[in-house]
């Protein structure tokens, strides 16, 4: 917590130095809330809010440097209820990000609380590392993580990425047991041009700790974990990408030992209209306590589609079918956007128990069948 602290401290400072300059500081928000019908739960009606105010610093500095710095927080509530009878609640206040940049044309350094994404897939995301995105979710909104990320622009489109955490205990993606808050994490990424597109190939190193997976696992405090990872996408007429990870642990934790996620899509927009926009992905999971036995296997198929009607108005749906299972996920959505407002109408028709890949944790919003209105403002 020490370290987490001190970057904070030098947060503030930076964004504090020249906040009177107008073209130095920079202040911006997001307002969200939403209300959810839900006809397969006991508390059916829920509603919810959310404000991500942000602040940004940026200077120029001397031989085409650069200094900038970014601060928000997650102010969110909501609550669950059935009208006259029983409801819950909760909220909280978060820090979102807190993060601090150097950088040249070529080159640059963040440090602090930050998002760290990368990968071609679009819905079902082998490489969803360090991320909790919600394909569903039109704010993309995902929890960072404390680290350092340093990122070379060589002039022929080839980057290197490298990275080390520190401080990080929440599970993050595909991860089913968390890291070990106490142990630095450390990894790398090396992306290359290729004809009609580009390919990646992608490293990191962790130690996990199972102490609180509540005994379903042996309770490990530092179980060493290597992950490696590739994807590609090319332009060919068509968009054509894959993408897959393994990961294998250093001690016997039965099938949560190796892990190997593999997946390959394409998308394409159709000249109908205003253009009908489609995309498919197919993905394989397997874990197992032998690499490669394919003893505990998924197959999911994932499909979605857009089109915009008029000027402001966009239709989509999103659908994925788990081949294990025999469930269908199926997903409508209408979208409108005003001047700084957006708002969003989703319906879905799901399985009461709700297993898609990497967004099955905890209670989910989307299980059953039901209806979401989301209102959004930006300023």
């Amino acid at each position: 917590m020490g370290l987490k602290k001190y970057i904070f401290s030098i947060l503030i400072i930076v964004l504090a130095l020249n906040a009177y300059a107008q073209d130095g500081f920079r202040e911006s928000g997001q307002f969200s809330s939403w209300v959810n019908v839900n006809s397969g739960s006991d508390l059916y009606l829920w509603g919810g809010a959310r404000y991500i105010p942000q602040f940004n610093y940026r200077e120029t500095l001397k031989n085409g440097h650069f200094l900038d710095a970014e601060l928000s927080a997650n102010i969110y509530g909501s609550t669950r209820l059935r009208p006259f009878d029983s409801h819950t609640a909760s909220g909280g206040i978060d820090l979102y990000r807190a993060w601090v940049r150097g950088s040249t044309d070529q080159f640059e350094l963040r440090l602090g609380l930050q998002k760290l994404n990368f990968g071609s897939a679009v819905m079902l995301r082998p490489l969803m590392w360090f991320d909790q995105m919600d394909a569903q979710d039109p704010l993309k909104l995902t929890d960072g993580v404390w680290g350092a990320l340093a990122r070379y622009y060589l002039l022929n489109n080839t980057n290197i990425w490298l990275w080390c955490l520190y401080g990080n205990d929440t599970a993050m993606g595909w991860d089913l047991i968390p890291s070990n808050k106490e142990t630095p994490e450390f990894g790398g990424r090396v992306q290359l041009p290729v004809p009609r597109g580009e390919i990646a190939l992608t490293y990191h190193n962790r130690v996990a700790d199972s102490r609180s997976d509540g005994g379903t696992v042996p309770g490990f405090q530092k179980i060493p974990e290597n992950r490696i990872g590739f994807d590609a996408k090319w332009d060919i007429t068509i968009g054509l990408w894959v993408e897959g990870s393994y990961s294998k642990k250093e001690e016997n934790l039965g099938a949560l030992t190796n892990q190997l996620i593999l997946n390959a899509g394409a998308d394409y927009t159709f000249g109908i209209g205003s253009g009908l926009y489609m995309a498919y992905e197919q993905l394989l999971a397997s874990f197992d306590a032998e690499p490669f036995a394919f003893d505990n296997k998924a197959l999911f198929s994932a499909m979605t589609a857009s089109y915009p009607v008029g000027t402001f108005d966009k239709l989509g749906t999103t659908l994925y079918y788990d081949w294990e299972g025999g469930n269908m996920y199926s997903f409508l959505n209408w979208q409108r956007q005003f001047d700084h407002v957006m708002l969003y109408v989703m319906a879905y028709w799901n399985p009461q128990r709700f297993d898609l890949p990497a967004q099955s944790g905890g209670l989910n919003i989307f299980a059953g069948k039901g209806i979401q209105i989301m209102f959004v403002f930006d300023h």
